[in-house]
């Protein structure tokens, strides 16, 4: 099994879900051994997310940068964006698509009713009402485009821990990610969710094999240091299992994971 633990989705005080230093993340991720982490705020333009207008990129980059620098020689430090939305919001994502990022996740947050999935859970809709509306969403997402890889694809499952599946659905969303050249997400993060299993997982990696997709990122969803990573092991093996490649972004192409440089 290759040892090269990178995660390509992460959250810091520039998100607003999370007040983690970047600095904290790097020397964690030197203690633990890692080889790349991407930074993923949060842009969020639904006005019914907390974090709606939170994100300051120049903040992001005017912090990023020197900290990339410091610890070039024992961590690659990659930087990225999680776009909510992104076939609602179309024109935003085409202005923050012209900054430097290595990485654009594209992400599925509010979908029936303008309600993020654990309100649904809340108000009592119906987890197959959730997913009917969800894969429609999903599917719009994936034929606009715009983004690297899809985040979480089966999300509703971190709050219902249930999944439901449409055959046609999916395989119509996991065909236009081949089409389009839109790699999938392994999230670890509903496994600290008290999920049994990562998003997505094995039923719905087939339906992303049998469909032509070959590429994989891993995603801890982290947002605090102590979380980096998490359950990379259980991904990795899930990537072995179906004979995905683990590829990691660098100016928005994709790449093996990169080992980093050290110390003379």
């Amino acid at each position: 099994m290759n040892n090269l633990i990178c995660d390509m989705h992460v959250h810091t005080k520039f998100s607003c879900d999370s007040d983690a230093n970047l600095e904290a993340y790097c020397l964690q991720a030197i203690e633990k051994g890692l080889h790349a982490i991407c930074f993923t705020e949060h842009v969020d333009h639904n006005k019914n997310d907390y974090g709606y207008g939170y994100y300051n990129a120049e903040g992001f980059f005017k912090e990023f940068l020197p900290l990339k620098e410091k610890f070039q020689d024992k961590l690659t430090l990659l930087s990225g964006i999680e776009f909510s939305e992104p076939h609602l919001y179309q024109d935003e994502l085409s202005e923050l698509s012209k900054l430097p990022y290595d990485f654009i996740l594209g992400s599925v947050h509010y979908w029936y009713q303008d309600m993020f999935p654990s309100s649904m859970v809340k108000a009592d809709i119906p987890v197959k009402t959730c997913y009917e509306h969800y894969w429609s969403e999903v599917l719009a997402a994936i034929k606009a485009g715009g983004f690297d890889v899809l985040a979480h694809l089966d999300f509703p499952k971190r709050y219902y821990h249930e999944l439901i599946i449409d055959s046609d659905k999916l395989h119509q969303i996991c065909g236009e990610m081949a089409r389009n050249d839109i790699c999938l997400e392994l999230n670890t993060s509903s496994l600290r969710k008290n999920a049994a299993e990562a998003m997505p997982d094995r039923e719905l990696l087939s339906i992303y094999q049998s469909c032509g997709g070959k590429y994989i990122t891993i995603g801890s969803d982290a947002h605090s240091a102590d979380e980096l990573s998490a359950d990379y092991l259980y991904a990795k093996k899930l990537i072995d299992y179906f004979g995905f490649e683990e590829v990691i972004f660098k100016r928005r192409s994709k790449c093996p994971p990169l080992v980093r440089r050290e110390s003379t």
